[in-house]
């Protein structure tokens, strides 16, 4: 079962994990710009005026209560500037038969934004990266698609990371 909606379908796992509510966060808001045209900065400022921080409200509502802002912000809004070139890391990470474009919308923001991370620097270490975009995953897909996004995301840490998993 895939979301359409862009609201995780169970609460993630982030308690007291304020950086990986930014990344929920910056999820929320790269599938939000997509779906509406709106740029990242308009959708960054709407999160972090309206729907980050205590009084949000819940993660059902489409809302973060507890997130790192500063995270949130380079995340949407490097993905946003870098998009086409994280496409093909991500589309070189899929099989033959499929490409971005016909990813679940929530699943391609979620593969472009671990992308993005992994891409940009040796930290957070590739295993917590990916340990932090499962538990996104298993919060807004009840189906196939953790499983899927794990073999990307394992095999984009693997080339994107190679010293990492040579110990």
């Amino acid at each position: 079962m895939s979301t359409t909606s862009g609201k995780p379908t169970r609460r993630p796992n982030v308690q007291g994990r304020p950086r990986t509510g930014s990344r929920v966060a910056a999820i929320q808001a790269l599938f939000q710009s997509e779906q509406t045209g709106e740029t990242a900065e308009t959708v960054i400022d709407q999160f972090v005026r309206h729907r980050i921080g205590p009084d949000a409200g819940g993660y059902e509502d489409g809302r973060v209560p507890l997130a790192d802002v500063p995270l949130f912000a380079e995340l949407a809004r490097g993905v946003a500037r870098q998009s086409d070139g994280l496409d093909e890391i991500v589309a070189g990470h899929l099989a033959k038969d499929w490409t971005v474009a016909r990813l679940d919308p929530v699943l391609r923001a979620l593969l472009r934004a671990a992308a993005f991370e992994l891409s940009s620097g040796t930290e957070p270490p590739a295993r917590v990266v990916i340990n932090e975009y499962m538990d996104i995953a298993h919060g807004f897909f009840s189906g196939d698609e953790p499983r899927f996004a794990n073999g990307v995301l394992d095999a984009l840490a693997r080339s994107l990371r190679p010293d990492e998993f040579r110990r």
